[in-house]
């Protein structure tokens, strides 16, 4: 690209120069119109000839009525009636592809500026890893060949190839490719570290937990690349408006240029409005500039560590009138601590023995919870025997400690084998302990909110858009959250397929052109992610089932980037409306004076360029945005 770019420069410098010289010649030495031509021909073949070719290969492609289609046919008419009319000038015929290629070139700089926020991202495909084989040697190899559990090793200064966990070394990784953010992240043996970060110091052993194709900066790339085929609304419009708007024009300019003369005998005058006509009117400004809005907006969010999957979503973030969380891990961290015990027969160490010991197998942040506490006050290593351990599907988990049945989970648990559960009003989700036949106590443990939520939905009201929270957790636990929040509106002890219902129902009360986006980071959110207008996943702690149904990524799982993503979706959509607005008024109005005859061809190239350029610079100023 750059290597075009500096040819381009060239071709426009030599023009200029050779058109400066014809022009003096012309003025100085008054020669024949056959030396003008000569002197003008020479010029606008060496600015025009690729022009000429683009054009060709459009026409085999079966795209006839493209830009380059129409400044050829521009020029050759103004070459030919410039020998017949004193009016006309050879200098505008060769001024129509300078000022053309002039605007190609800054079309060719806007979108290299584009491309270096997605390359930024793009560039985080490994090239290598490094494989110890059976005895121990390391050698060289394609990421795309590592199987699960082969152990790879990460140098410093080298990229992470694929997912894995460190089994040997520590070292610091720089993140920022993935999530936009400059922070370090430390890792030690046990960690879970994903491809496309850069390990900074120490050298690392790795077991592959995960293939090439499947490893997330594999996943990020493709998301990209994806997403910038996925086009908006408005520039699918634009595409389809293009298609119909040539034709139309070139009919309306044969019209200009056959009808009136029958009328007044001002054949060649009539020719050069039905040429300026034809320059005015070229669609590229907006052909241009829209797209490259969008793609200008998703390499923003890009960069700073969030994946759009569409220009369409970019779009649709600025009609978001809704926004509905999922409790546990998205508005709060998903680390809970017992904050309370109360028994009713055992004391409080015997309640949270049992309940740790019931919960021992499950990776359930409760329950690890629950774990942790016990281990404060003893290790679970003891005597006891645990057989039969069952998770009971959204209620909680039965299991056989010393040959005694015992029941962990909610209050819906309870009613389910027949125990009145305790009531209690402490804030928190509330875990109560049963045996078959008699009610032993509750635990109260709480989840922490995330530091960066409170701001999130204070910006998101700002914006007049209504939060709702969704979650699988007791009343008690919710009250506390929505209160702490001041959540609009809450549901709780939902399903999977109730959080579809209460989707589904915000969808249908929503007015119509506004959007329900959704944000989740659970593999059990993977169904309402899906349903939303808008779906976004949490790219750090978030499933890969989640990530593949949603629409956006944070890839940090910072939820107030979300504001920052609907801030560059509402900047964008101002800029390709402005620049819709700003084009076609220019035209419209210089139109008007070509076919009355007050704009001649250069002017009317200088128009159409001239609004090219400011399009493109309206639409750069989205990589600007803070």
């Amino acid at each position: 690209m750059e290597e075009d770019k500096k040819k381009k420069i060239i071709q426009i410098l030599i023009t200029t120069i050779l058109l400066v010289v014809a022009f003096v010649i012309e003025k100085v030495l008054n020669p024949s119109i056959i030396i003008k031509f000569i002197l003008y021909l020479i010029p606008y073949l060496i600015i025009s000839y690729d022009i000429y070719l683009e054009s060709f290969e459009s026409i085999k492609e079966g795209d006839i009525f493209d830009e380059c289609f129409l400044m050829c046919i521009a020029s050759i008419g103004a070459f030919v009636i410039s020998f017949f009319s004193p009016s006309t000038e050879f200098l505008e015929a060769t001024l129509i592809m300078l000022f053309f290629q002039v605007g190609e070139y800054f079309e060719d700089t806007a979108l290299d500026d584009s491309e270096k926020a997605i390359n930024e991202v793009l560039n985080i495909r490994p090239d290598y890893a490094n494989l110890l084989d059976e005895k121990g040697k390391m050698k060289k190899v394609e990421p795309k060949i590592l199987r699960l559990f082969d152990t790879i090793v990460i140098n410093p200064h080298e990229k992470v190839p694929v997912d894995g966990e460190v089994i040997e070394g520590n070292s610091n990784l720089n993140t920022s490719a993935l999530t936009g953010e400059s922070m370090l992240k430390s890792v030690n043996v046990g960690d879970y570290i994903m491809s496309g970060c850069i390990n900074l110091n120490g050298q690392l052993k790795v077991k592959v937990l995960k293939t090439f194709e499947e490893s997330t900066a594999s996943k990020i790339i493709d998301l990209v690349e994806n997403g910038i085929e996925n086009k908006a609304k408005s520039d699918k419009f634009i595409t389809r408006f293009a298609r119909i708007y040539t034709p139309l024009v070139l009919l309306f300019a044969m019209f200009v240029m056959l009808i009136p003369p029958i009328f007044d005998h001002e054949y060649l005058m009539w020719i050069n409005r039905s040429l300026n006509f034809l320059v005015v009117s070229c669609p590229c400004a907006l052909v241009i500039s829209v797209p490259l809005s969008y793609f200008g907006g998703i390499g923003r969010a890009s960069k700073m560590g969030v994946l759009i999957k569409g220009a369409v979503y970019l779009e649709d973030l600025s009609k978001v009138s809704t926004v509905a969380f999922d409790k546990t891990g998205t508005l709060t961290k998903g680390s809970f601590e017992v904050i309370a015990i109360h028994p009713n027969d055992y004391n409080e160490k015997e309640l949270l023995h049992l309940a740790a010991h019931v919960e021992s197998a499950t990776t359930h942040p409760i329950g690890k919870s629950l774990k942790e506490a016990y281990d404060s006050y003893n290790n679970l290593d003891d005597d006891c025997v645990i057989r039969n351990i069952e998770e009971i599907g959204g209620l909680g988990i039965k299991a056989e400690v010393n040959n005694d049945l015992v029941y962990v989970g909610s209050e819906k648990l309870m009613n389910k084998i027949s125990i009145t559960p305790v009531r209690c009003d402490k804030s928190g989700s509330i875990i109560h302990i049963a045996t078959k036949n008699k009610y032993l106590g509750h635990i109260i443990i709480s989840d922490k909110i995330r530091e960066d939520v409170f701001d999130t939905i204070q910006r998101l009201k700002e914006k007049n858009i209504k939060v709702v929270m969704l979650s699988g957790d007791n009343k008690e636990s919710n009250d506390y959250v929505a209160k702490q929040l001041e959540i609009d509106d809450y549901y709780y002890d939902l399903m999977p397929k109730d959080k579809v219902k209460i989707i589904n129902k915000l969808i249908k009360n929503t007015s119509r052109g506004k959007k329900v986006l959704f944000i989740g980071d659970g593999i059990n959110d993977a169904p309402v992610l899906a349903r939303s207008d808008l779906g976004v996943s949490m790219g750090g702690l978030g499933s890969d089932a989640a990530i593949d149904a949603s629409n956006i990524v944070l890839m940090d799982d910072k939820v107030s980037k979300i504001n920052d993503v609907i801030d560059i979706s509402i900047k964008t959509q101002k800029i390709v409306i402005q620049n819709i607005i700003f084009t076609l008024i220019v035209k419209f109005v210089t139109l008007i004076l070509s076919f009355l005859g007050y704009a001649p061809i250069a002017l009317a190239v200088f128009a159409d360029v001239g609004v090219t350029i400011l399009a493109i610079l309206n639409a750069l100023r989205i990589l600007k945005i803070k």
